[in-house]
């Protein structure tokens, strides 16, 4: 109990004062978790239905989700999505935080809201005015315009994480790489690009996980041999209970979180 008497932080506040925040945000972790923890069960259940808790054990909807040609084909044009969309959106995104932070105009303020938009108007619309310019364009129906719509999405995230990593770079570094006759380009790869290197390894997962896991665009603009994992497992809801569902979701729960443990771990900048 000698842990509750310590100061929690550099002031005097104890853990033990502290302990109601602590059991408060428990509660609001496993109330955030639990719903999605629930899925994984139900994957490893031998019934035609969604069943909770199962009544038998079985490998039954992973194997289904395996050998079935059509679940393999939307597997397939997520990650090939997801993968595009990560190498348009992370360079993109690095760039627009990069100027900004760089830029003294006036009008910089309103360029970063103009960016992080798609982030605040409802998903719903942008996916409505897409179909509409996308039909024109004939490109319903293809990677490339599901791209180019996920990386709309994908991009503002990737400013805001590098844009704050930035904040906390000091721009005299690369200024004196430059003053030693490095271009701009290769002070910033070789002095910026380092120091920020984590936010923009972050960065480009979550465009990743926004592409592979977003469905409101993909249920308007894919479809054909070009649906996505995220549409078809919709359609199977929406049509008919399936419980391949179970075995996906708990699938991509795993990859999205063993995706972000990885940058944790391995993009964090290591001190000597």
């Amino acid at each position: 109990m000698s842990w509750l008497d310590r100061p929690a932080s550099e002031t005097q506040i104890t853990h033990g004062q502290r302990l109601w925040l602590y059991v408060l945000s428990a509660l609001a972790m496993v109330f955030l978790i639990a719903p999605t923890l629930i899925v994984i069960p139900m994957s490893f259940s031998n019934s035609q239905y969604l069943e909770f808790p199962p009544t038998s054990w079985s490998l039954r909807w992973y194997t289904h989700y395996l050998e079935s040609p059509e679940w393999m084909q939307a597997t397939l044009t997520s990650v090939k999505a997801a993968v595009l969309t990560m190498l348009v959106a992370t360079p993109l995104g690095t760039m627009a935080a990069y100027g900004l932070y760089l830029s003294h105009i006036r009008a910089t303020r309103l360029i970063y809201l103009m960016i992080i938009t798609p982030m605040i108007i409802p998903v719903i619309l942008l996916a409505i005015g897409a179909f509409y310019v996308y039909a024109k364009l004939n490109l319903l129906n293809t990677i490339l315009g599901l791209v180019l719509a996920h990386a709309l999405l994908a991009t503002p995230l990737v400013l805001i994480v590098v844009g704050a990593a930035l904040k906390g770079f000091d721009p005299s570094q690369e200024m004196a790489a430059r003053n030693l006759g490095a271009s701009r380009f290769v002070a910033f790869m070789r002095v910026t690009l380092p120091q920020i290197r984590f936010s923009v390894i972050t960065g480009a997962l979550l465009a990743f996980l926004t592409s592979f896991d977003e469905v409101v665009i993909a249920l308007f603009i894919s479809g054909g041999d070009n649906a996505t994992l995220t549409r078809n497992m919709f359609n199977a809801l929406r049509d008919q209970i399936d419980p391949t569902i179970t075995s996906i979701s708990t699938l991509m729960i795993l990859i999205s979180t063993g995706l972000l443990v990885a940058a944790q771990t391995f993009g964090r900048p290591r001190h000597h």
